[in-house]
This record gives structure tokens, C-alpha cells and sequence, in this order.
């Protein structure tokens, strides 16, 4: 896992120095993952390209900093916790409905001393109900297609912020599916960006929406009406 990490922190830009934090979480997920249901990929390789430098891509792609940021479906972690491992003056929040999810981050992030990290257990939906347009940026990864994925994002970003989705590089369906929803919600599709995991030869996309306009009140509407009838679908 350290070797991955070695190889792959410079072509981001970034420093050996994170690597103690990076692979202390990716161990203590894998761990946790013997008794719990929290990743697939149990090969440390696979999990230092695939789950921490993917995240990691992600910063260097968007260049957060200095943002608020909510981790939506965060499930074990990524793309926030490397987001805030990297980035000491990001504020990142972590949301899932999962309860032991949560408690198993709260407690991974207070072992590594991530005092830049919030916990929430709940849905996006509900969320929204407290702290509607309040974050700087909204990320996901592989959550739910992109128009459901929209019109749980968006509701919780700030006019003038952004939601950042982490798709495949196979999305070109769901993006256009996704446009009646993303105005409707108050957004524009500001930028596509494929690029390689770092270490590996896998291409993924980031769909950067820019949040242009307040979105109205009766959005995000119940889970299971979203998932139903997605906006643009129905």
C-alpha cells in the first residue's frame, strides 16, 4: 500500500508526508471491513489507487480549498476523509445513512487527530431540512446515477458553489439524462473531466455543476419519490 502511495503522491502534486494518515485509515477500514460491509476492494494495492488516490484526484482536479465541503453517501469514506486528510483547511463533512458507517469514521478520524471532520447520520433529503444551501461544495462517488444523485446535492450547496460527482467514464447517458434536473435545481454542468487514476491504467469523470441559482423550496422531495421518479424522467 505504502509502495502505491510512494508512486502516486507526486503525479498529484502532493506529499510523502501524508502517506501515515492516508494508509493508518485504509488499515484501520480494512480491519473494521472483517466484521462489517464496507469495501469490495480488500487488495491494499487496489485500495491505496482505488480508494485514496481516486479521492485524491479529486482535490487536484477541483481545487478545493478553503471550502466547506459534504461528503453525500460518504459509506467508508471517500472521497472525504482522504479529501480531508490532504486538506487541513478544508471543512468536510461526512454524511450516511448507516449508522455503524458513521461511528466506525467518527472514530477512525479521531484516532488519526482530523479535527477538520464533521459526522452525520442521516439522508441528504433530511439534511436539507438544516442546513439548506449552507456548503461551498457537495461531492459523491458511485452513490446513485446523476439525476437522483443532483437532486440530493444540489439543495445542500450555496448559490455560486458546486457539486462535484465521481462517476465511470462510461456516463454520457446519465449526464444527459441528468440536464432537465440540474436546471430545475438551480444548476449548469460547468465542466467534464476524465483522468486516470493515478498508478493505474482506470478512467474515471468528474461532473463539476455549478449551483447558479437558489433551488426552489419543494426540492429535494422524499427518497423513495426521487428514486422513483427521477427530475427529468418522470
Amino acid at each position: 500500500m505504502r509502495n502505491t502511495l510512494e508512486q502516486g503522491l507526486p503525479l498529484l502534486g502532493m506529499g510523502m508526508d501524508l502517506i501515515p494518515r492516508l494508509a493508518g485509515f485504509a488499515e484501520m477500514m480494512l480491519e473494521r471491513n472483517q466484521v462489517m460491509n464496507l469495501t469490495a476492494i480488500t487488495e491494499p494495492k487496489d485500495v491505496a489507487a482505488l480508494h485514496l488516490l481516486d479521492s485524491l484526484a479529486l482535490k487536484k482536479l477541483a481545487g478545493l480549498e478553503q471550502e466547506s465541503v459534504v461528503d453525500v453517501g460518504c459509506g467508508a469514506g471517500f472521497p472525504g476523509v482522504p479529501l480531508a486528510i490532504a486538506g487541513a483547511e478544508l471543512r468536510v463533512t461526512l454524511l450516511d445513512s448507516q449508522g455503524k458507517r458513521v461511528d466506525f469514521l467518527r472514530e477512525a478520524c479521531g484516532r488519526l487527530g482530523l479535527e477538520n471532520t464533521e459526522f452525520i447520520h442521516g439522508r441528504a433529503e433530511e439534511l436539507a431540512r438544516e442546513r439548506r444551501e449552507l456548503f461551498d461544495a457537495a461531492v459523491s462517488r458511485a452513490v446513485a446515477t446523476l439525476p437522483v444523485l443532483c437532486e440530493l446535492c444540489l439543495p445542500l450547496v450555496k448559490p455560486g458553489g458546486r457539486m462535484l460527482a465521481m462517476k465511470s467514464a462510461s456516463c454520457e447517458e446519465e449526464i444527459q439524462h441528468s440536464k432537465k434536473a440540474i436546471d430545475a435545481l438551480g444548476g449548469r454542468i460547468e465542466g467534464i473531466e476524465d483522468y486516470t487514476v493515478p498508478t493505474t491504467d482506470v478512467v474515471h469523470r468528474v461532473v463539476c455543476i455549478r449551483k447558479v441559482s437558489s433551488t426552489p423550496n419543494k426540492y429535494p422531495r422524499r427518497f423513495a419519490l426521487i428514486k422513483k421518479q427521477p427530475l427529468g424522467l418522470d
